[in-house]
């Protein structure tokens, strides 16, 4: 029963996230990618201010999945980094702690770009 809990508890948590999300696009005129941006500047915000890093643990991949998710990462990686460091850390930590995501984003991109063949929307019919 826990785990189901659980379950329960990340399908909640990552759909309010996009329920946010697909109301910012339906609801206001704001563009897909100035939203992605600022899911992840508010990932990292609310880590700066100790607020993700409980719903992460609370959540698990519910939180941590979602762009806000990327810019925790990000955050984590660069406060790691600058404990270790010191201040070079803080250029550095973001993309050493998201390396393996960005890679394999690129990685799945490109094969897909191979895969199928991109046309502007006018000729897609």
């Amino acid at each position: 029963m826990e785990v189901i809990t659980s379950y329960l508890i990340t399908f909640a948590v990552g759909g309010a996230l996009c329920v946010i999300a697909q109301l910012l696009i339906d609801l206001t005129k704001l563009t897909p990618a100035r939203i992605l941006v600022a899911y992840v500047v508010s990932g990292v915000a609310l880590t700066a201010v100790g607020v993700y890093e409980p719903l992460a643990d609370f959540a698990g991949c519910g939180a941590t999945v979602p762009l806000t998710g990327f810019g925790y990462a990000l955050a984590k990686g660069v406060e790691k980094a600058v404990d270790e460091k010191g201040l070079i850390g803080a250029l550095t930590g973001g993309l050493t702690a998201t390396a393996a995501g960005i890679a394999t984003a690129l990685v799945f991109g490109y094969i897909v770009a191979l895969i199928f063949r991109a046309r502007p929307k006018e000729q897609i019919k």
